[in-house]
């Protein structure tokens, strides 16, 4: 059988010593083909391309052209007999294989180890590729161009929480252990074994919402691979997302005026995270947002803002005290913040402006409800400026619609989880609202007096 291999040499390409390549190109379909480097090298002008061979004029600083010939024949039939193996493997890949596996000092009684080698060697990258950590890899790759940094940081602590897991359960995970018993087997370990990492204080067991979102990214990931035929089908019918109302507090116009207002003269460097907070609490950004605003994000006392996580550009109108702060102080420069020192900060800050009163908040462990009363200061994080905003606007009468405009929400259903009122405030809201409408009394004047005094018959005529 005559295999599509020959000897060539590109003559119009030459090397740093006006020499140029001899290489052996193997020809493994009709539309591809691969060189592989022999390691001698001519000048152009003896090289018979008729023959395929070096000219017997080669000069001798160049080499024996009897001798480099014989080697370039030796090395022509190791490429034919790693080839004839392709072949008769039936290999897909039959260029990449050769183009691995050769070697210009290989011989000929070695090609049978090293075809064994490849193919352990191949075996390896299948078994590779389908290992789960690898493929979560390649998912977050895939997303890098379409997510922002704050998603894929998720998606490789879902990842880390798989790894410890396993380490856990003491348990290879594959695609193929992926069943309901898994998916109770990681809620339960999630909830009351993962440790959470990075804490000077061991905390076991992460919140439901935690989990929820971990869930939630699991099956994306899943679903992806299944896509693309990377894993067999999957039944992830009974992999719930857990998920319930999250405890979280907003700042009234009032505790944010305090806290823009209190005396930080004894703590100079808390002004620039104090005047931040304040920033986002009036422009509802999220903390990815605000911390990389620019010069150039503000035009006709607007900030035009392009949202990191969603992709999406905000138009926001600035107040008065936001376009002071950010002309003022930030036009210039951002510093730059981490969101842990970020929180630690404005929570100091909570505190001297006396956000003191005591918050009791709860969340599912499980069955059981833990309850946690802290001081308000001590709930306040970067996200709680987004929450105070979206809320304040929605207490104020604002339309929902125009407000998902500026806070960057899609879904009407998304945007209603910002909204942090207790259910005094909704009460004394509802109140002012009746009083506005004159609805306080279910009867009115003119009911109350009906001709025969009958109140009764005064609604009834009503």
């Amino acid at each position: 059988m005559k295999l599509p291999i020959k000897l060539i040499c590109r003559k119009n390409k030459l090397n740093g010593d006006g020499t140029t390549t001899v290489f052996i190109q193997y020809c493994y379909d009709a539309d591809h083909k691969t060189l592989l480097h022999t390691g001698i090298k001519i000048p152009p002008l003896y090289w018979n391309k008729a023959q395929g061979s070096i000219s017997n004029k080669l000069p001798v600083e160049f080499g024996n052209a009897d001798s480099l010939n014989k080697e370039l024949w030796r090395q022509l039939r190791v490429v034919e007999s790693l080839a004839t193996h392709a072949i008769q493997t039936k290999m897909d890949n039959k260029g990449e294989f050769v183009k691995k596996t050769f070697h210009p000092d290989m011989h000929a009684v070695t090609v049978e180890e090293r075809i064994s080698e490849a193919a352990k060697r191949e075996v390896e990258a299948k078994r590779s590729k389908l290992d789960i950590y690898f493929q979560f890899d390649e998912y977050i790759k895939s997303k890098q161009r379409k997510v922002g940094k704050a998603t894929l940081t998720v998606y490789g602590n879902v990842k880390s929480h798989l790894l410890a897991f396993q380490e856990y359960r003491q348990k290879k995970i594959t695609f193929g252990c992926l069943d309901f018993s898994f998916y109770e087997d990681f809620v339960d370990y999630l909830t009351f074994e993962h440790v959470h990492m990075r804490r000077q204080t061991e905390i076991t067991g992460l919140k439901l919402n935690t989990i929820g979102k971990t869930i939630k990214h699991l099956r994306g990931f899943i679903k992806d691979r299944v896509k693309r035929k990377i894993s067999a089908p999957i039944d992830l019918t009974d992999f719930k997302i857990p998920e319930e109302d999250s405890d979280a507090i907003y700042l009234t116009h009032e505790e944010i005026g305090t806290i823009y207002q209190t005396d930080l003269s004894d703590q100079p460097h808390l002004v620039e995270y104090r005047d931040l907070f304040v920033l986002a609490c009036l422009t509802g950004l999220r903390f990815s947002d605000f911390s990389t605003l620019k010069p150039e994000d503000l035009q006709r006392d607007m900030l035009y803002k392009k949202q990191e996580k969603s992709d999406h550009w905000v138009i926001i109108p600035l107040r008065e005290e936001a376009k002071q702060i950010f002309t003022r102080q930030f036009r210039d420069r951002i510093p730059a913040l981490t969101n842990p020192e970020f929180n630690r900060h404005i929570k100091t800050i909570g505190r001297l402006a006396g956000i003191t009163r005591l918050v009791k908040f709860s969340y599912k462990r499980g069955n059981q409800n833990v309850v946690v009363t802290r001081a308000k200061y001590d709930w306040i994080t970067s996200h709680t400026a987004r929450r105070s905003f979206c809320t304040n606007e929605f207490l104020a009468g604002t339309p929902v619609e125009l407000i998902m405009k500026i806070s960057g929400h899609k879904r009407t259903k998304d945007f209603y989880k910002y909204i942090r009122i207790t259910p005094e405030e909704a009460a004394n809201r509802i109140k002012e609202l009746w009083l506005a409408r004159d609805d306080m009394k279910l009867i009115k004047e003119k009911v109350e007096k009906g001709r025969n005094g009958d109140l009764r018959a005064a609604i009834l005529r009503q």
